[in-house]
């Protein structure tokens, strides 16, 4: 009866260790993607404007060299998520330049340990609105580099209502 019972917990550790060895470690490509997951806007209930907004996003890379450090401040180490704003000017999509920029930096992000490979989200507030244009629709733009300057793919947010009547 030992024999048996010892028998069955080698029979259950041998087959532990072959599903053990059989799992992979997450692998993605060195180039960072990312895929949109909401635009959230913050509207002021007094003038009925969306002033600002929460982007989200998710990313994976492979090498996990997504992020800036505190001394990474010159070109081209000086932003990593880089937002171009687009206004519906008349049916057209017209590229807006704003006065400040709304490209950000990601904080370094490289995970510890031998895997590098990385997954996440990321959230973002950005201030939208501009008093002086007259259109109340707007869209975004946006990529990520990562610190070997790998260019993410470029996603657009739907349509985002940036005037709401009171």
């Amino acid at each position: 009866m030992k024999e048996r019972i010892l028998l069955y917990i080698s029979l259950f550790g041998i087959s532990l260790l072959l599903l053990v060895s059989c799992l992979k470690e997450e692998e993605y490509p060195i180039v960072p993607e990312i895929e949109y997951e909401e635009f959230l806007s913050l509207v002021n209930k007094e003038t009925g404007v969306a002033e600002k907004g929460v982007l989200k996003f998710s990313f994976k890379d492979g090498d996990g060299d997504v992020g800036l450090g505190q001394g990474d401040q010159d070109p081209p180490y000086d932003y990593n998520l880089f937002i171009s704003l687009y206004e519906i000017q008349n049916g057209d999509s017209v590229e807006i330049e704003p006065a400040l920029t709304l490209n950000q930096r990601i904080p370094l992000l490289t995970p510890e340990g031998k895997q590098k490979a990385i997954r996440g989200e990321i959230e973002d507030t950005l201030f939208i609105n501009d008093p002086t244009s007259d259109y109340d629709t707007i869209f975004l733009e946006f990529y990520i580099l990562d610190r070997a300057l790998n260019q993410s793919n470029t996603i657009s947010t739907p349509l985002i209502l940036r005037k709401f009547p009171l």
